[in-house]
């Protein structure tokens, strides 16, 4: 038996029999791994680390036992005529590329304060970076495709350190880069009706990544037949629109979504195409839907495009977003969902506590100088233009702010806060009743509120288990967009504890679709139980399980699944 096949019977054993919190079988697990992985990492070390993919030869570096390689092109530069295109396979290349730098990110103009940027009108953008520990072909490790949040308006790849859960949990990360904003998401007649796949570009460019990994993947250890996509946040809704869209068939066996899966109401393509129009006559090119009017789009500069997709600030009233058309996602999410008519696959789904305090504390951000927290006013008014007729009965807001006063906050951030995180949490917990009879599905909360925060110092502002800040747990130090060394904190030791937890859950779920490996514990399966425990809540000191009724009434979820059902159309 050759050496990598003991290291695939060790982890293999390994998943069998391990709880992911058992600190003496990780231990065994990662020698194992070690030793196993002596001869490959010498050869490596020897300078070896030439990778011939379908395209052409890529020559990484060696980091700690993870082999690197970044910068890699996945489709040619959607520039000029490709611009509004789906992405091109890219051509042959024979001279080796140094895969040792991420690529320019791509075009962008809203930043979400310290969450992203730097703004910029890059459209040769379509890369990806692969983390491996080990290169033999024969490996067959599982395969991590991550696509990287940032409403599909902004973000980028670097800082999404794949390094930890390769090496720990073994397996090949690859994460992505994807055209964004109006670069990404854009109809208008004059392209739509050229005859291609058209509107959701984004879409397609995770796609061509993900065939990409299926050409090249065995090249770098990995496993093409065993790929779990994941992303947080837009990355996490991309996820979901790839399980339903028809042309993703058999890229992915697994799906994880961090924050969160739960089904959007997308854009009709006629509704789309009336912003591409309203673009068009904005950047000069008309109204008109022929030939000239889309040599005309393809002429603008990305200069001009992106000052017409928005601000610092926000994006543009000529962004669509993820929209329905007829090839790559047919049908609305929720009825997708509801008649079957997704990938029937392992999911892992969830959220963070207080999801809903990074979105007030961009608003702070952008508030001043001087800056200011949220008001009671601005609650008041929220809810009152929120939750108002026609789209809600008359007194709907009244019911909300009874379940949701600010007599019962300590300030008007955390109502604003609990009421905002608890509706979304209800709507994802909805589609989880619908995925639960029909695939294995595990859902989670990060709960940890101590932990370290990117933004600059604001008043009164108090973060919590803030949206994107489970990320850092799972990809080292990240800390959001371009950032001086006060944004980087590293993890103390508890937090490395609740890190090592995730990253081992997040591989084992990797190898096997369960993220205890096998079995049912520490980590319940969600299956519509009243009784068993069904939640993982992942905090500090330790992690705890609760049922799905005493979920429901953390979160208020039966007051908020009335007020979805009340919804008039």
């Amino acid at each position: 038996m050759s050496t990598l096949s003991k290291l695939r019977r060790a982890v293999s054993a390994h998943l069998s029999r391990a709880k992911f919190s058992s600190k003496i079988a990780r231990a065994l697990i990662l020698a194992a791994a070690a030793a196993a992985l002596a001869a490959p990492i010498e050869v490596q070390a020897a300078g070896k680390l030439r990778v011939e993919t379908k395209e052409g030869p890529v020559n990484g570096f060696l980091v700690n036992g993870v082999t690197e390689y970044l910068g890699i092109p996945y489709a040619e530069p959607p520039v000029g005529n490709l611009r509004w295109m789906p992405p091109k396979k890219h051509g042959h290349w024979t001279n080796v590329l140094q895969a040792k730098a991420y690529a320019p990110i791509c075009a962008q103009i809203t930043t979400l304060g310290a969450f992203a940027g730097p703004p910029n009108n890059n459209e040769d953008c379509l890369y990806l970076n692969v983390f491996t520990p080990n290169l033999d072909p024969s490996a067959k490790l599982p395969v991590i495709v991550w696509i990287h949040g940032g409403a599909n308006v902004d973000g980028g790849t670097p800082g999404y350190d794949g390094s930890k859960m390769a090496s720990d949990g073994k397996t090949v990360v690859v994460t992505l880069a994807y055209r964004l904003n109006l670069m990404g998401w854009f109809a208008h007649p004059a392209l739509d009706n050229e005859g291609h796949y058209f509107g959701n570009y984004g879409i397609l460019d995770q796609q061509a990544a993900l065939k990409w990994v299926r050409r090249n993947i065995a090249k770098f250890g990995g496993d093409k037949n065993n790929v779990t996509l994941g992303g947080q946040s837009a990355g996490a809704a991309d996820t979901s629109y790839n399980m339903v869209s028809p042309l993703a068939k058999g890229l992915f066996q697994r799906a994880i979504c961090e924050s969160w899966c739960s089904p959007r109401t997308l854009s009709t393509t006629a509704a789309a195409e009336a912003k591409g129009i309203a673009f068009s006559v904005a950047a000069g090119c008309g109204s008109g839907t022929d030939a000239a009017t889309a040599k005309c789009l393809r002429s603008l500069t990305a200069a001009q495009v992106e000052a017409l997709a928005g601000t610092e600030s926000a994006q543009s009233q000529y962004i669509a977003g993820v929209m329905l058309d007829p090839n790559v996602i047919p049908i609305q999410q929720a009825t997708a969902f509801a008649t079957g008519q997704y990938m029937h696959i392992p999911v892992m789904n969830g959220n963070t506590e207080d999801e809903w305090t990074f979105f007030l504390g961009i608003t702070e951000y952008f508030s001043g100088p001087p800056r200011v927290p949220p008001t009671a006013a601005q609650y008041l008014n929220y809810v009152n233009t929120t939750y108002a007729t026609p789209h809600y009965p008359a007194g709907t807001a009244a019911k909300v702010l009874a379940n949701y006063p600010l007599s019962a906050f300590a300030s008007p951030l955390l109502a604003w806060n609990r009421l905002v995180t608890d509706t979304t949490i209800c709507s994802q917990r909805a589609l989880d009743k619908i995925l639960a009879p029909n695939v294995p599905l595990y859902t989670y909360e990060f709960d940890d509120q101590t932990a370290p925060l990117y933004f600059p110092k604001m008043p009164d502002f108090v973060s919590l288990a803030y949206h994107t800040s489970d990320i850092q747990y799972l990809f080292p130090l990240w800390h959001g967009g371009p950032a001086p060394p006060s944004k980087i904190h590293p993890l103390n030791k508890k937090q490395t504890a609740l890190s090592d937890q995730l990253v081992t859950a997040w591989t084992n779920f990797a190898w096997t679709g369960n993220p205890n490996g096998v079995g049912n514990y520490p980590w319940p399966r969600y299956t519509n139980s009243p009784t068993k425990p069904q939640w993982l809540i992942q905090d500090i000191p330790a992690m705890s399980t609760v049922t799905d009724p005493q979920y429901a009434a953390l979160r208020k979820c039966d007051f908020w699944d009335a007020v979805t059902a009340s919804l008039n159309p």
